[in-house]
């Protein structure tokens, strides 16, 4: 490739996009939107897109900058996904991260070779020459690794500028072609100076503008949704969490009364839910609302399904057509909006090379014919992101910070048996208890997640006023995290522990034992189902 002097792209024009953006490609990391996330965190729009995606999809989004992702492949594996040369000759900076950097060196006639040990984890890298990229750094620090393959050359024109144990150049820099690279993962946490390396890339090198915000996400979307709608009549599924609610309040500030929600009281709530979100939207918000009571629909279509991946596609799909026959009393609107978030999309396999893990109601349970065309404001977005936005719009706190509930309630909640009446009256109780002790204990807001899961063909014996019971096992799951992608059990107090325990016991005649979950994610997941 001949050397050439790259030049910062000229700011869009005033019909394209007002901010600022860097495309992270993606190449099959699992946690590749992190990139994006931090980039974001940075002050700079930006989203993730397929390593594959067309170059003129690409050139019309004038990004500012591109970053290629880590992944799990070797780059002489067959059917690696390969880099095309044309990536690193949009006149724009680039930076390889990983298998990012190792498919550029590749790409540039560089030499990469799998080293006689890999690198996992924690690692200490040696900076030998700053450059532009490490300018200001250590010149001793850790970095997080995660690679087999390692770069011994750096391509010719490249000056290599770290060292790690295993990895002969785990930084380089192409300062006339606006190429760099480095081998580990700035994104995550367990790199120090991953932020200010990320900084530097967006601010001194790309040259953006490091104002994108929460506003910026409003009047984006806002725009967007103007744009995909039209003058066509909308309809939301509001379930009174943080992801709906900010969905439905930026679609209503965009089309305003086309906007109908469509609140689905399926009877797998918590209790006073569905009497709180009502009120909520309705009276203080001012939004068309339709409440419709289902509970006996949706217990008619669980019975006897206890397979957690049936169950969600049967919420899913009733809810569906729950909205469909709505619908049609409203005119027949052609838009649903959803609050699907991008964690919700990587569970379900919708990242570039992602497992399926579980699907999500309202992503993998969608039926096949489907009559309704998605609005989906928060898809790019993390739970902490939507928050933002949520405040930004107005949103109560009460609301903004509610802990995480999914789609499908309380139904994937009672796991390995069926979905019955009286399971859902016993699980509805043990998760008030819990609510309200924490609550009390002033750790709802510290908490990512808090709640029961009800076990429910499992039995113990016990022993309650000398005589012998045989009753219901209750799960209390509590967990801490930033984003849902890693989680911890959270430490609760042991006097608190004691105070739940003993009520539920006590106040729910048909539960003789409370145990407590202390699996983090991963190996686990969040949800037990």
């Amino acid at each position: 490739m001949e050397a050439r002097a790259v030049e910062v792209p000229e700011p869009p024009s005033e019909t394209a996009v007002t901010n600022d953006e860097v495309l992270v490609l993606d190449f099959g990391g699992q946690y590749s939107q992190l990139i994006a996330r931090r980039v974001r965190e940075c002050g700079v729009f930006s989203e993730l897109l397929p390593h594959h995606a067309a170059l003129e999809e690409i050139r019309a989004r004038r990004p500012r900058g591109l970053i290629l992702s880590g992944g799990p492949a070797s780059v002489y594996a067959p059917g690696a996904p390969a880099l095309r040369s044309e990536l690193l000759e949009l006149g724009i900076p680039v930076l390889g991260i990983c298998y990012g950097m190792q498919a550029m060196v590749l790409q540039l006639g560089g030499r990469v070779e799998a080293a006689e040990v890999g690198e996992f984890g924690r690692s200490r890298l040696t900076v030998k020459e700053h450059g532009r990229l490490l300018e200001g750094l250590p010149a001793e620090q850790s970095c997080w690794m995660s690679h087999r393959d390692t770069v011994f050359e750096p391509p010719p024109g490249g000056a290599a500028l770290a060292s790690s144990s295993e990895s002969p150049v785990a930084a380089f820099e192409d300062t006339a072609r606006g190429l760099y690279g480095i081998q580990f993962h700035p994104e995550v946490v367990h790199t120090p100076y991953g932020t200010q390396i990320l900084a530097r890339f967006l601010d001194d090198i790309c040259g953006c503008d490091m104002s994108w915000d929460a506003a910026s996400v409003v009047d984006e979307q806002v725009r967007l949704i103007r744009e995909q709608v039209g003058d066509g009549h909308v309809i939301c599924g509001l379930s009174g969490g943080v992801d709906s609610s900010v969905a439905a309040l930026l679609v209503h500030r965009a089309v305003g009364d086309q906007l109908t929600c469509v609140f689905v009281d399926h009877g797998l709530m918590r209790k006073n839910e569905g009497d709180q979100v009502i009120a909520a939207f309705r009276d203080t918000f001012k939004v068309p609302l339709v409440a419709v009571q289902a509970q006996e629909r949706f217990l008619e279509r669980l019975a006897g399904v206890s397979e957690p991946e049936a169950k969600r596609k049967v919420i899913g799909q009733e809810f569906i057509r729950v909205f469909e026959e709505e619908a049609l009393k409203l005119g027949d609107p052609k838009y649903l909006v959803q609050g699907t978030l991008y964690s919700d999309v990587i569970e379900s396999g919708g990242g570039t090379g992602a497992a399926v893990i579980k699907s999500h109601h309202n992503v993998g349970g969608l039926p096949e014919d489907l009559e309704f065309e998605l609005v989906e404001p928060l898809r790019a977005l993390f739970k902490d992101e939507v928050r933002r936005v949520g405040l930004e719009l107005g949103l109560p706190d009460r609301l903004v910070w509610r802990q995480p509930f999914p789609g499908p309630g309380l139904g994937i909640r009672i796991v390995g048996g069926e979905v019955t009446r009286e399971r859902l009256a016993i699980l509805r109780d043990a998760d008030y208890v819990l609510q309200e002790e924490i609550r009390g204990a002033g750790l709802y807001r510290e908490l990512w997640q808090s709640f029961c899961v009800l076990p429910g063909e499992l039995r113990t014996v016990g022993v309650q006023g000398d005589e012998r019971t045989y009753g219901y096992v209750v799960v209390i799951r509590a967990v801490t995290s930033d984003d849902a992608m890693t989680a911890d059990w959270a430490r609760l107090p042991y006097d608190l522990l004691e105070r739940i325990a003993s009520r539920m016991i006590n106040e729910i005649r048909q539960v003789n034992r409370v145990v407590l979950d202390v699996t983090s994610k991963p190996p686990g997941t969040i949800e037990w189902e």
